[in-house]
Protein backbone atom coordinates (compact mmCIF):
# COMPACT_ATOMS: atom_id res chain seq x y z
CA UNK A 1 0.00 0.00 0.00
CA UNK A 2 1.41 3.40 -0.93
CA UNK A 3 0.76 6.49 1.10
CA UNK A 4 -0.29 9.54 -0.82
CA UNK A 5 0.29 12.91 0.73
CA UNK A 6 -2.30 15.54 0.10
CA UNK A 7 -1.32 18.92 -1.30
CA UNK A 8 -2.15 20.43 2.09
CA UNK A 9 0.22 18.01 3.85
CA UNK A 10 2.98 18.78 1.36
CA UNK A 11 2.48 22.54 1.86
CA UNK A 12 2.46 22.09 5.63
CA UNK A 13 5.77 20.20 5.47
CA UNK A 14 7.30 22.85 3.21
CA UNK A 15 6.17 25.68 5.49
CA UNK A 16 7.39 23.79 8.55
CA UNK A 17 10.80 23.25 6.96
CA UNK A 18 11.05 26.92 5.98
CA UNK A 19 10.11 28.09 9.47
CA UNK A 20 12.62 25.72 11.07
CA UNK A 21 15.40 26.86 8.71
CA UNK A 22 14.55 30.50 9.37
CA UNK A 23 14.55 29.97 13.13
CA UNK A 24 17.94 28.28 12.93
CA UNK A 25 19.41 31.09 10.82
CA UNK A 26 18.01 33.77 13.15
CA UNK A 27 19.47 31.92 16.13
CA UNK A 28 22.88 31.72 14.50
CA UNK A 29 22.84 35.43 13.65
CA UNK A 30 21.74 36.29 17.19
CA UNK A 31 24.62 34.22 18.57
CA UNK A 32 27.09 35.98 16.29
CA UNK A 33 25.78 39.40 17.31
CA UNK A 34 25.82 38.48 20.99
CA UNK A 35 29.43 37.37 20.77
CA UNK A 36 30.35 40.51 18.85
CA UNK A 37 28.75 42.76 21.48
CA UNK A 38 30.51 40.80 24.23
CA UNK A 39 33.87 41.08 22.46
CA UNK A 40 33.45 44.83 21.88
CA UNK A 41 32.48 45.35 25.52
CA UNK A 42 35.55 43.38 26.61
CA UNK A 43 37.83 45.39 24.35
CA UNK A 44 36.41 48.69 25.60
CA UNK A 45 36.73 47.53 29.18
CA UNK A 46 40.36 46.62 28.57
CA UNK A 47 40.99 50.03 27.03
CA UNK A 48 39.38 51.75 30.02
CA UNK A 49 41.58 49.74 32.38
CA UNK A 50 44.69 50.78 30.45
CA UNK A 51 43.61 54.44 30.54
CA UNK A 52 43.05 54.27 34.31
CA UNK A 53 46.43 52.64 34.83
CA UNK A 54 48.16 55.26 32.67
CA UNK A 55 46.39 58.05 34.56
CA UNK A 56 47.44 56.59 37.91
CA UNK A 57 51.03 56.13 36.72
CA UNK A 58 51.13 59.74 35.51
CA UNK A 59 49.70 60.94 38.82
CA UNK A 60 52.30 58.95 40.79
CA UNK A 61 55.11 60.26 38.59
CA UNK A 62 53.89 63.82 39.06
CA UNK A 63 53.73 63.40 42.85
CA UNK A 64 57.19 61.85 42.94
CA UNK A 65 58.68 64.69 40.93
CA UNK A 66 57.17 67.36 43.21
CA UNK A 67 58.08 65.52 46.44
CA UNK A 68 61.81 65.59 45.74
CA UNK A 69 63.74 68.67 46.80
CA UNK A 70 65.28 70.55 43.91
CA UNK A 71 68.84 69.46 43.27
CA UNK A 72 71.58 72.01 43.63
CA UNK A 73 73.18 72.80 40.35
CA UNK A 74 76.92 72.48 40.27
CA UNK A 75 78.11 75.12 37.83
Amino acid sequence: MTDHLSKAEIRKDAVQGAVEATATAVGEVATILTRAVRDVAGALGGLATEVFELRDAARRASLESTDRPPELSQD
